[in-house]
């Protein structure tokens, strides 16, 4: 009996290597995409308007430490430099660690996202800032230039 268990678990699992490779790659591509998307939009409204960025990180944002000034700065970076990273699949894990850490800094500056009667903001942000542990930990995958220099490092 448990040689034919064993037998059917070989031939029900004979494709998990492939899969986990190539499906597990596509899914870090679309975490990448999505993920990136969400902070490189945000990004590109701030820099839009300027001047209500600068008024919301003095006014509503309360960014411990930084002033206003920089922190809008840092902020806007951030949400534009770290997505197009994750995009090219180039310093994937460090991309998606200072998002992470954006994020966290968006949470932790405007305490108004805890009142809402609606959790779906905090919400956001708590799936985002997953997502990106997940593309931390088990990386870019192979659709990335990560994976290109890595191969070419490797000789391969």
């Amino acid at each position: 009996m448990m040689k034919m268990i064993l037998g059917l678990h070989q031939q029900f699992s004979r494709f998990d290597a492939n899969l986990t490779e190539w499906g597990g790659s596509l899914l870090n591509l679309a975490l990448r995409f999505y993920v990136g998307s969400q902070f490189f939009k945000a990004g590109m409204i701030k820099v839009g308007d300027w001047a209500t960025t600068l008024a919301l990180f003095h006014d509503e944002y309360k960014v411990p430490v930084l002033p206003p000034e920089l922190a809008a700065w840092m902020g806007a970076g951030g949400e534009l430099l770290f997505p197009v990273l994750l995009f090219a699949g180039l310093f994937t894990r460090q991309a998606a660690l200072g998002l992470l850490a954006v994020n966290v800094m968006a949470v932790i500056s405007y305490p108004v996202l805890f009142s809402y009667d609606c959790p779906a903001a905090l919400n956001d942000h708590l799936y985002w800032g997953l997502l990106l542990l997940v593309l931390a930990a088990f990386g870019p995958g192979r659709f990335s230039v990560d994976e290109v220099i890595e191969e070419k490092r490797a000789g391969k």
